[in-house]
């Protein structure tokens, strides 16, 4: 089985990309052309979206070098030991919807200071594939087509993320701490 998953994950995006190129000659589709054309739409949205993704990234930045950070772990240790959730994983929980690089480096923090096969080292790991980077999405896809008011998707989003970081200490007290 692992031969064969393993198998699949090495040709999987070969025969997507021959797949496009066939389909694309079948159709008889100028695939230079629309492929150049498609870069450079893609180089303008990223201007676009610019202003967006470096007001993000500075908010980020200050709050790891202001210490906000370390603060609100700390005022929230009592609350979360009550929930069931790692006061070592919070920092992640309030950097994972803001930036995925930030959230990263913070997983890799926690994996490097208590082990990526710890309690908390499995919860952050869980945790970071089990939340979106909310805020960066939002500026990416609402920047480029220009979207003002994002109405409910903030309150929805948010949510979501706290169900998933929920959702991932329940599953690894299931699994690695239940006997």
């Amino acid at each position: 089985m692992i031969r064969l998953l393993t198998f699949f994950s090495v040709v999987a995006i070969p025969i997507m990309i021959t797949i496009i190129l066939v389909h694309g000659a079948i159709k008889r589709v100028n695939l230079y052309d629309v492929f150049v054309e498609g870069a450079t739409e893609g180089f303008k949205t990223a201007i676009r979206i610019m202003p967006y993704l470096i007001a993000i990234f500075l908010a980020i930045g200050l709050m790891r070098k202001s210490g906000a950070m370390d603060l609100l772990t700390r005022l929230m240790t009592p609350l979360l030991a009550r929930i069931g959730i790692p006061p070592e994983v919070l920092p992640l929980a309030l950097m994972r919807p803001i930036s995925g690089s930030g959230a990263l480096g913070v997983v890799q923090d926690i994996l490097t200071y208590y082990g990526p096969d710890s309690y908390v080292g499995r919860v952050a790991s869980t945790m970071m594939g089990s939340a979106e980077t909310i805020f960066y999405t939002m500026a990416v896809y609402f920047g480029a087509i220009g979207v003002k008011v994002s109405r409910h998707t903030v309150p929805a989003a948010l949510l979501a993320h706290f169900v998933a970081v929920l959702a991932s200490v329940w599953v690894c007290k299931i699994l690695f701490l239940s006997p």
